[in-house]
């Protein structure tokens, strides 16, 4: 490829992502974004200025060295680009479609200070993707340390820390919860942003790989407690994430029709809802739906809903649904990614903004019939920087619904924490940890990810998974002392 000037790549446009039409995609569960060709990968890889203090990476939580793997796709050695994108991220594919670029790495783009940013994430996407068609990097591992480590989760924070464990050459055994790994990658993330056959590639791969044994059906606090484990290991990683949902004190709450967004999430993803109709999975989906609240966990729940029942009515000849998302504050404090909110638009989920529910109305067998609502204004800033909502006196009134989806955020479960007295929680329930080093208050115990920060992105999981990684290994290697 010839070498252009930088006046040069600063006129080449971003690169569009090919997606499924949305009259298309709306009516199935496969993946949006279709992906980069190698032509686009490499035409969007030309944009990149080499700048010599590079302040993307300075954005990405695992430290990726972006411009080097980038400019290995320019001049087309994919091989080169895989290996420097694994000796930050083992889990390139995942990243590259649910990560927020366009506030991590992408917004501290030289180029989206005038204009448009490269667009890191999709790269990385291809990167990934490519490495899992082709598995050109072989993942080491070094010399066993005879160490046993517990890594308690699978989901991003947990894989994160397994693996560099794993390749440290500590003997890593997974506990999952549920009946297959991933965590919030699998049961939380619909088919249609990330495919189940992503995920359980990065995760074969890694841990056949590194020898890493993932035992499924352990639900910590009740199978085995931390003590328990502490008797079997030399040191515990805790990864278990946010998974207890969090409901609005308003009356009719305990109507039938309102679901938390985790268990219609994981009803559809793990119970394989979006194999309608070759699993006829018990999955409720009203004709009206409204689901509270605008983060990706809203967005994912509301065009779930719109497909189900678009499947549903091929299938049985009935009308449409109509999907309402339901936020308090205005589209300028919307947490969900710009991507997914468009992509939302245009499946056509409708928005109510500044609009709050006080009341879930019930009709006379006890299932939803309507939500009544109140008009909201935004005031003064709060403590997130975001515009608090004030509600407007005399504006109520009843949107009609059949189904009350809540996608208000999570807390982590406390049945994790039974029997381990000396692991010490804030008053949200969280565990507290030394950010960077994932230590805990009991010795011998690491934490990262969502169980210490509450919700979060899956990179800054990834992350913290693995500076507690490092910092393991250095306790096991008797480097450090607790």
């Amino acid at each position: 490829m010839t070498e252009l000037t930088k006046k040069e790549r600063m006129k080449i446009s971003r690169q569009d992502m090919p997606v499924q039409e949305p009259d298309a995609r709306v009516r199935n569960f496969s993946e949006v974004a279709l992906g980069f060709t190698m032509e686009l990968a490499r035409l969007e890889a030309e944009r990149c200025l080499q700048c010599k203090e590079p302040h993307c990476m300075e954005g990405c939580p695992v430290e990726v060295t972006i411009p080097e793997f980038i400019e290995a796709v320019r001049v087309g050695d994919m091989a080169k680009a895989v290996e420097i994108m694994k000796s930050k991220n083992n889990l390139p594919a995942i990243c590259g479609r649910v990560c927020p670029q366009e506030v991590q790495c992408e917004s501290r783009c030289i180029l989206g200070k005038k204009g448009q940013a490269v667009a890191i994430g999709r790269i990385e996407r291809f990167v990934g993707d490519y490495e899992l068609a082709h598995n050109t990097c072989a993942i080491s591992r070094e010399p066993s340390t005879g160490k046993k480590v517990a890594v308690v989760g699978s989901g991003p924070a947990g894989l994160t820390c397994a693996v560099d464990l794993g390749r440290m050459g500590h003997d890593v055994t997974i506990y999952e919860s549920l009946h297959t790994p991933g965590g919030v990658l699998v049961y939380g993330i619909p088919e249609f942003r990330l495919p189940k056959a992503v995920i359980r590639s990065e995760i074969d791969t890694a841990a056949k790989a590194l020898g890493i044994r993932i035992l499924s059906d352990y639900v910590i606090g009740r199978t085995l407690t931390i003590d328990e484990l502490m008797t079997e290991h030399d040191a515990i990683f805790l990864g278990t994430g946010a998974g207890l949902p969090m409901f609005m004190r308003i009356p009719g709450i305990n109507l039938n029709g309102v679901m938390s967004s985790n268990e219609f999430l994981t009803r559809v993803n793990l119970m394989r809802g979006y194999q309608f109709p070759e699993y006829d999975t018990p999955v409720k989906v009203g004709k009206k739906v409204a689901v509270v609240g605008a983060g990706n966990v809203a967005m994912d729940s509301a065009r779930c809903a719109m497909r189900l029942q678009s499947l549903r009515s091929q299938a049985n000849g009935e009308s449409g649904t109509e999907v309402h998302i339901v936020y308090r504050r205005s589209p300028a404090e919307v947490p969900a990614r710009r991507e997914e909110v468009h992509h939302a638009e245009e499946e056509g989920v409708i928005f109510d903004f500044l609009t709050n529910p006080i009341e879930i109305l019930g009709n006379e067998n006890g299932a939803v019939r309507a939500i009544r609502c109140i008009r909201m204004e935004l005031g003064e800033p709060d403590q997130s920087g975001r515009r608090s909502p004030v509600p407007i006196k005399g504006s109520e009134f009843e949107m009609e619904v059949d189904q009350v989806i809540m996608a208000l955020g999570t807390s982590p479960n406390p049945l994790v924490f039974v029997n381990a007295d000396g692991l010490e929680r804030s008053r949200h329930g969280t565990v507290i940890a030394n950010q960077e080093t994932g230590r805990t208050t009991m010795q011998g115990v690491w934490a990262g990810g969502d169980v210490v920060t509450g919700a979060a992105t899956v990179i800054s999981a990834m992350g913290a998974g693995k500076r507690a990684a490092a910092d393991i290994d250095k306790y096991l290697k008797g480097e450090i002392t607790w």
